[in-house]
């Protein structure tokens, strides 16, 4: 008999996937934990019955998350990423020569140990002598941070239990006390069609504090509805002014030097919830 996974996105919809085997499964300190084995996605993260990132799909938004700020900067050397314990985000830092240090705060180690364990493509430049791996609440760190970082990503689940103060304002007004002079950070902002709402209160929030203030989009398939924003913050630095000899080649699958721009073109219905 097959075995399938359904993460039900809202109340009336879902997403399923076949499972060809459970590698693993525990209820952390902080959340439900399963690493799957699916058929048509290879291996995928789960956290509290919501997929986080599968072998298969994983870049699109690892390098949406890195590259846009980081080529956005115009030299990027301390990093921090918030959340993430996957290490996908970190991978994609690391392909800027500039960055001389990435620090990754993540509240819940077993994210990182069965990552490193199921996920080594994903998770395997944690070891890298320019990371710190720090085990520790991202909203607290951030807050005890000031003009630390030139670029700060945040990388959360969903907001729901650990996850639930990275989407407030207090949060985003510490991000500002923590970027230096110029800097810039992003943050995932969910979908659409579904969190409308979240996404006005968002960008709302972030254009009260950070004189740049964009939203711009990705399509990954295994994430509710498959259209994923991000709101990106920015004191000095435009995304959309960003510099042709800025950009330089490096290995990707979804992000280009075009795409950066048309990333933030946004469907009327996206772009009205900005307005």
């Amino acid at each position: 008999m097959s075995i399938w996974f359904t993460e039900k996105q809202t109340e009336n919809f879902g997403i399923t996937a076949k499972i060809n085997k459970i590698q693993h499964s525990e209820q952390t300190d902080f959340q439900k934990l399963d690493m799957v084995e699916t058929e048509e996605w290879g291996n995928m993260l789960l956290l509290d019955d919501m997929v986080m990132t599968t072998e298969k799909d994983e870049f699109v938004y690892h390098e949406m998350v890195a590259h846009v700020p980081l080529f956005t900067h115009p030299n990027p050397k301390h990093v921090l990423v918030v959340g993430g314990g996957d290490g996908g985000v970190i991978r994609e830092v690391l392909k800027h020569p500039s960055v001389v240090k990435a620090t990754l705060v993540e509240i819940d180690g077993k994210v990182i140990e069965y990552s490193k364990k199921y996920l080594p493509t994903i998770a395997g430049t944690l070891e890298d002598a320019r990371v710190e791996v720090k085990v520790d609440d991202g909203f607290l760190h951030i807050a005890q941070s000031e003009k630390a970082y030139d670029v700060i990503m945040v990388d959360s689940t969903e907001p729901v239990g650990p996850a639930v103060n990275l989407f407030t304002k207090g949060f985003y007004s510490g991000i500002s006390k923590a970027l230096k002079d110029d800097g810039i950070f992003v943050a995932q902002t969910d979908n659409p069609w579904f969190k409308a709402d979240l996404i006005s209160q968002v960008f709302s929030d972030v254009k009260e504090i950070f004189p740049v203030t964009r939203l711009y989009t990705a399509n990954i398939p295994t994430y509710p509805s498959g259209l994923w924003t991000f709101t990106l913050g920015s004191k000095i630095h435009d995304p959309l002014k960003v510099k042709e000899d800025r950009f330089n080649e490096m290995e990707t699958k979804y992000y280009t030097k075009e795409l950066h721009f048309a990333s933030f073109a946004l469907p009327k219905f996206v772009k009205d919830l900005t307005e």
